[in-house]
């Protein structure tokens, strides 16, 4: 019996050894994996929260299986569904971009575009280069000239933190693409990767204000004078809140934020609905026309489209006054545009998405004989390559994203970018956030994400039997319709030809 009990308390006793040594496996795996975690630069999230971050991968990875059971389908989801991410994801990582058994994209939604195969392709031999396109050629002292027809659209320093600055700015530089300040002015993170800039002057001119908040002819030059800057950009509005100013809580207004705006720290930045110096179409020609002659840059402007009667002024003021007053080109915004901070009554209801305004504008420039001189610039929610080959056909000459490199940098669609508590430190001004963000690694990702989108984008236009994206045009979509039929994009948008006292304008 003593026996007995002898080995009935061993056996507890080993019991005990037993899940006490478990624990400690447990306990020094966990710090492990927080060291591991804490140390390497490729994943934010695991970075930022060590451990619990992992959990993020293993739910995604268990959603591949069940989603059918507990998980939202791969296109439910708004504003940017997991198939759209889970492509930039793999684009930006270089991954394998196939898919297997089949699309999971309906082939009936309506507004959707589908592309249509050429009967015969060309052949790897007959496939060319990009084409140069070209701003202010003839007008502007310099000129710019390039080959990508997909950028960085504007996205400020305050909006963004500095590590995400300086990793968009390093990356577009390795893809040979531009970035876009912002109406934050330009800081020493844009230029620290030595990528082309398009300098944005916003509605309350940061950057190149005095201190009435006029626009500085001085400060402007100075700006130019940085050989990186090759265009300037005049914000009239942007798709997230057309007919408001940029809003920038005062919980992101930091010290280095506010000198580079020229503003208070910890104040809202909250810019002017509009120019209080542009008042009509031949205000906004001389604005265009006196940033031009100051800096000597390409300069241009953004606008959402919302009522369209003032195009046909615009452009008819642009013959009565000469080319030199043209814009160089005009950026056109989506309505569905994304911001850090917005009204929902303006970003849900305001202004004409892209897929309407962009052939407008198009259109307008065709008719009046100034569609060689102005560029046009597409911008919002194109993230994937079919949305910048259907932005292609309609008429752009180039195509701007925000999102789509916000995704590239890790960004997992949180919507806390209003709120300082982005998790991957993109949209944050909390150091701590920040920290996990490393703008080597991410810089790397903004490279592969533009390259690869491109490189789709030319798979697209060569199934569709062109050498080049820039050949794309209306002939090689259709829209799908309220019934789910596709309708050709020329019913829906008649290619418009020039009025007859502007047809040698445009030819020249």
């Amino acid at each position: 019996m003593d026996r007995l009990k002898a080995f009935t308390l061993t056996f507890f006793e080993i019991s005990a050894l037993l899940i006490a040594f478990s624990v400690l496996v447990l306990i020094l795996a966990v710090i492990y994996m927080y060291i591991v975690d804490v140390t390497q630069r490729q994943q934010t999230i695991r970075r930022n929260y060590p451990v619990i971050g992992r959990f993020r991968y293993f739910f995604e990875h268990l959603g591949e299986f069940f989603r059918q059971y507990f998980f939202a389908l791969d296109r439910e989801e708004l504003p940017f569904n997991r198939a759209q991410r889970s492509w930039v994801y793999r684009a930006a990582k270089n991954l394998d971009s196939t898919v297997a058994f089949g699309s999971t994209h309906p082939l009936n939604q309506p507004g959707d575009f589908l592309f249509l195969n050429g009967l015969f392709p060309p052949l790897e031999e007959e496939i060319k280069s990009r084409s140069e396109i070209v701003f202010g050629e003839g007008q502007a002292r310099n000129p710019y000239r390039t080959r990508s027809f997909f950028n960085i659209s504007a996205m400020s320093f305050g909006a963004l933190s500095a590590p995400a600055i300086r990793a968009l700015s390093a990356g577009a530089a390795e893809a040979g693409i531009w970035l876009n300040t912002g109406e934050g002015a330009i800081s020493t993170f844009h230029l620290e990767g030595g990528c082309d800039i398009v300098f944005q002057i916003g509605t309350a001119k940061y950057g190149v204000r005095d201190e009435q908040g006029k626009l500085d002819d001085e400060k402007l030059r100075a700006i130019a004078a940085h050989p990186q800057v090759k265009l300037f950009e005049i914000k009239l509005s942007q798709g997230a809140k057309p007919g408001k100013g940029g809003i920038l809580p005062g919980a992101k207004v930091t010290d280095v934020i506010a000198t580079t705006r020229g503003i208070p720290a910890g104040e809202d930045s909250l810019s002017p609905n509009r120019h209080p110096d542009i008042n009509s179409i031949d205000e906004l020609l001389d604005m265009v026309h006196r940033v031009r002659d100051v800096t000597g840059k390409p300069t241009g402007f953004k606008a959402v489209i919302g009522q369209a009667a003032w195009l046909d002024e615009l452009c008819q003021r642009i013959q009565a006054r000469g080319m030199e007053y043209a814009p160089d080109f005009i950026t056109v915004d989506s309505a569905d545009g994304g911001t850090g901070a917005a009204p929902q009554s303006l970003i849900d209801y305001m202004g004409l998405p892209l897929r309407r305004s962009l052939p407008l504008v198009v259109d307008k420039l065709v008719a009046y004989g100034l569609r060689q001189r102005v560029r046009v610039i597409a911008s919002g929610k194109m993230v994937n390559p079919s949305g910048v080959a259907a932005a292609l056909c309609l008429g752009a000459d180039t195509v701007n994203s925000a999102r789509g490199f916000m995704f590239s940098l890790g960004c997992i669609q949180a919507l806390q970018c209003n709120k300082n508590t982005c998790p991957t430190g993109i949209t944050t001004h909390d150091e701590d956030l920040q920290k996990g963000l490393d703008p080597a690694n991410k810089a790397r990702r903004v490279a592969s994400y533009a390259q690869n989108l491109m490189h789709e984008v030319e798979i697209i236009s060569h199934s569709c039997g062109v050498a080049e994206p820039a050949e794309l045009d209306r002939s090689h979509a259709q829209v799908i319709d309220e019934m789910g039929m596709p309708q050709p994009l020329e019913e829906l948008y008649p290619i418009a030809q020039p009025l007859p006292q502007y047809q040698r304008a445009d030819a020249s």
